[in-house]
């Protein structure tokens, strides 16, 4: 699980508080709250803050306003149970989704607040996930921990790809709604902390793997080459992070862009023509159909460089089209063949829509050169950044007139990011000149 010193845990999670409740008018409290290693599944307050009325200030080191305050409750004083109050928190750990108050006084996990005289209010809960084989290096960590178990005796997490490493609940002073726009930002986010957690995770492993190279001599070198090659393969997974970053930055973009132009979102647009003429298909394959409109969903989930976009609408949606399409061949439904063809290239243009000449044109916000750079960085189908191009990224995301909802939150991971893909390469650097050594007769001292 995460294992970080307590002021890095504590930045972290006043960071992602800052951002919420900044960007969430109806937000006014922000809590972290840090779930340790299995099995005792600790859940531990680190950081709570309530923005002032004005909206900009934040008060923090909130003690006593908690039960989790340290040293916070394990899982076996949390879970569900008989005869004791629903909390949401372990609705969280244990099934690993949110949970949203929508109304306080019906609350079914807000109930042990009521009966201690504490009128809860309207909040959302969610769970900060990493994958499990993130945080475990060796391939057969996982088999050897022990999952808590929920009070039927079922272990929890068993069957999950993920651990939760955190919760977060954001309080409102107004009704939210279940997946309404605020809980999805809140979802977002939470990656966005994992993400941080697990950088800060690899980077504080990075760097005590380096602080040993620097005392141990022949007789550990083995040992420590195995470790820091599994640190390595932790590349990909920097890189994935990146292009997350980036893939974020291009929708943020696009959608200021739209708005500030008044166009229709054209992805959008494409997908629901698709999802209709899907529905009026017959005589086929209801497999193919349903394996259709799920690719054409997560499509619509997604924002890729615009090559790489069209290979996976070509591959993904349009050969799966084709399918259909010849199974309904001399048939009524051939009738809907033009309408798809049309709808799969509106979907192709929509990958363009963030360097559309005439779109661009009429977006006067920020400077020429300052767009052409902006928008030849993001849409470049790069799939190994290196640190130049991270900075050319950043210092356009330090100019305020881009104004993104969340462009400096980008540009303090991308900067995080590069640090530790600095480190990873020092790493490699490293593992070459020790293995060479040790080739060719041991460690020069």
């Amino acid at each position: 699980m995460i294992n970080l010193d307590k002021d890095t845990l504590e930045k972290a999670c006043k960071e992602i508080i800052e951002t919420i409740l900044f960007c969430l008018s109806n937000a006014y409290k922000g809590t972290v709250y840090h779930i340790g290693p299995p099995p005792e599944l600790r859940a531990v307050r680190v950081a709570s803050g309530i923005i002032d009325e004005r909206r900009e200030k934040i008060e923090w080191e909130l003690e006593g306003s908690s039960d989790f305050d340290p040293p916070g409750k394990s899982w076996l004083e949390y879970r569900d149970e008989p005869n004791r109050p629903l909390e949401a928190m372990a609705w969280c750990v244990e099934k690993q989704k949110s949970w949203t108050s929508e109304d306080p006084k019906q609350d079914i996990r807000g109930r042990r607040y009521r009966k201690e005289g504490v009128l809860e209010d309207y909040h959302h809960m969610e769970p900060v996930l990493i994958r499990k084989s993130d945080l475990i290096i060796d391939n057969n960590g996982a088999a050897n921990i022990t999952f808590p178990t929920n009070f039927e005796g079922k272990r929890i997490w068993e069957d999950s790809d993920y651990v939760v490493v955190a919760v977060i609940k954001i309080n409102f002073r107004s009704p939210i709604k279940i997946n309404g726009p605020e809980t999805k930002i809140i979802k977002k986010l939470s990656r966005t902390l994992g993400t941080e957690l697990l950088s800060y995770q690899l980077k504080n492993e990075s760097l005590q793997i380096m602080k040993r190279l620097a005392k141990e001599k022949l007789e550990t070198c083995n040992a420590l080459a195995h470790t820091l090659r599994n640190a390595l393969a932790k590349s990909g997974l920097i890189f994935s992070l990146i292009k997350l970053e980036l893939s974020t930055l291009r929708e943020q973009w696009e959608k200021k862009l739209l708005q500030d132009c008044k166009q229709k979102e054209l992805k959008r647009e494409a997908i629901e023509e698709l999802n209709r003429a899907l529905e009026k298909m017959g005589g086929s394959s209801d497999k193919l159909k349903k394996s259709l409109a799920e690719v054409q969903q997560k499509f619509l989930d997604m924002s890729l460089p615009p090559d790489m976009g069209e290979r996976w609408v070509k591959m993904q949606i349009e050969e799966k089209w084709n399918k259909l399409l010849h199974e309904t061949a001399n048939k009524q439904d051939e009738k809907y063949a033009k309408e798809v063809r049309q709808g799969i290239e509106k979907l192709k243009k929509s990958l363009y829509i963030g360097k559309d000449p005439a779109l661009l044109s009429n977006y006067k916000n920020i400077p020429e050169e300052l767009k052409k750079e902006w928008i030849d960085l993001i849409y470049r189908d790069v799939d190994y950044p290196d640190p130049e191009f991270l900075d050319r990224i950043s210092r356009i995301l330090e100019d305020k007139t881009l104004n993104l909802p969340y462009q400096e939150k980008s540009r303090k991971s991308l900067i995080r990011l590069k640090a530790l893909l600095e480190i990873i390469s020092e790493l490699e650097h490293n593992i070459n000149t020790i293995l060479n050594q040790v080739l060719n007769g041991g460690i020069k001292t």
